[in-house]
């Protein structure tokens, strides 16, 4: 097909352009603009009929004149040409070299839609993935082809917790290899040079592939930033058949990209003004991770999102909760009280832990003891808030031990330091210390036998 060029642009909206007089245009294809200086940006078509072709442009519409400016249709889709050299590179929102290397030579090229995972072709995943942080291993494990988000809140260390669980995750196994695709959007420069830093310094540069979109970098970036994101995760996991974790911040950054698009279009907002079609969109980026029957390889997604005013009924975080498989949700009450990382295990859940722990997995005790945790945490936050009306002399010792035991889970178990690698040992060891005050009568979740083993271990006798 011979690409065919058109100077009949009607109008300007924000980042689409309105072309008519275009009978062929396809869904999706990919079209090149030349502006009156013969500068060039792409862009993709969004919608098409009537001899009218609606294009989303991946750049700047600033000054564009329409009686100079040409588009060039070019008969395919959006693809990306994937590579082992990838790895240890850093990319733009768009797939082109940040860190002033060369170019990827690519043999072959993706779609960066990707292709949907045929429900039957799945595999349940069972495997455990090890973070180094305590409250995810011990409490909210996750586990290969899941996808738990990150729910945060505006100021809070998502950040830095992303970068810990790109250095720190790996999976529990010599044979196994493992990469990490990391794509940022709508991050600030400074942040950008935080992420790159981090990645070069600690040695997990060589094991990943970054692709930093900016907050200065077009909006229309961001929606094909988490694309190309999982369509080379996809390539290293089953062509390669390597285990890979995607992280994708900031996914409100995403959504608000959306929303800019479709206000663009004269569409009719949903709730607080983001498209009606929001949820089939990010169940578009969520559903591309999981184990395929037959292949070696697997994705495991952690998106990250930033709740606007702390809201979790906000449609993003709403939306992401029924698609995903649970949720880390980050305190802004642990934060102030100076606890690093402060994940809020009561708020947060992971719906596949009990298929990836236990026996020959993590732990024997893994289920019973993160159970038995949940359980004295909660009753100790009981009692603090009775303790504020009442004071602590006034409680009974039962509820004085939970008291000090919710305190010690706060500051030995959740907290932890910034590059402090905990292996899952360390974490069920760190919980049996968090119980230690309480009598056996108490451990009611946990099985005689295995308190018997490892209760004595941890209190050394």
């Amino acid at each position: 097909m011979i690409p065919l060029t058109y100077k009949t642009i009607r109008q300007v909206a924000g980042p689409l352009l309105f072309v008519e007089g275009v009978n062929d245009a396809a869904y999706g294809e990919i079209v090149e603009i030349t502006n009156a200086l013969g500068e060039r940006v792409r862009g993709q078509v969004l919608e098409s009929g009537k001899g009218l072709a609606v294009v989303q442009v991946f750049g700047s519409t600033l000054g564009l004149d329409v009686n100079s400016s040409s588009v060039r249709f070019l008969g395919e889709t959006a693809r990306v040409g994937v590579s082992d050299e990838m790895l240890g590179r850093v990319f733009d929102g768009l797939g082109n070299p940040r860190d002033g290397g060369a170019p990827i030579v690519a043999k072959e090229k993706f779609d960066i839609v990707g292709s949907a995972i045929n429900p039957y072709s799945r595999e349940e995943p069972s495997e455990f993935i090890q973070t180094g942080i305590s409250a995810i291993d011990g409490m909210n494990t996750l586990v290969r082809g899941q996808k738990l988000p990150l729910f945060s809140g505006a100021g809070l260390p998502h950040n830095v917790l992303a970068a810990q669980i790109a250095r720190q995750a790996k999976v529990l196994g010599a044979s196994e290899e493992f990469a990490v695709v990391f794509a940022a959007m709508g991050i600030t420069s400074e942040e950008a040079n935080f992420f790159m830093r981090e990645f070069e310094e600690t040695g997990a540069l060589e094991r990943s592939v970054l692709f930093l979109n900016l907050s200065s970098d077009p909006s229309m970036e961001r929606v094909l930033t988490p694309r190309l994101a999982l369509t080379t995760a996809e390539f290293f996991a089953y062509e390669k058949e390597m285990h890979v974790l995607v992280i994708l911040t900031d996914m409100t950054n995403y959504c608000e990209a959306l929303r800019e698009i479709s206000a663009a279009r004269d569409e009719v907002p949903g709730r607080r003004g983001y498209p009606g079609y929001m949820y089939t969109d990010l169940a578009t980026i969520y559903e591309r991770a999981g184990k395929i029957r037959g292949r070696k390889g697997s994705i495991t997604q952690m998106p990250i999102l930033t709740m606007p005013a702390d809201d979790k009924t906000h449609p993003i975080p709403d939306l992401t909760g029924y698609i995903t498989e649970g949720q880390v949700y980050l305190s802004r009450e642990l934060e102030r009280a100076g606890i690093y990382p402060p994940i809020d295990v009561l708020e947060s859940l992971s719906r596949l832990m009990n298929q990836g722990i236990g026996r020959g997995k993590t732990r024997e005790d893994h289920r019973g003891l993160a159970d038995q945790l949940y359980a004295a945490y909660a009753q100790g936050k009981d009692v603090r808030a009775l303790s504020a009306i009442v004071g602590v002399e006034a409680l009974s010792e039962n509820d004085r031990r939970y008291l000090r035991a919710a305190e010690r889970f706060e500051k030995m178990f959740v907290a932890q330091g910034v590059y402090e690698d905990r292996t899952i040992e360390q974490t069920l060891e760190i919980g049996w210390e968090v119980l230690a005050e309480l009598p056996d009568s108490e451990l009611k979740k946990i099985r005689p036998e295995y308190i018997q083993k490892y209760r004595k271990k941890a209190s050394g006798g």
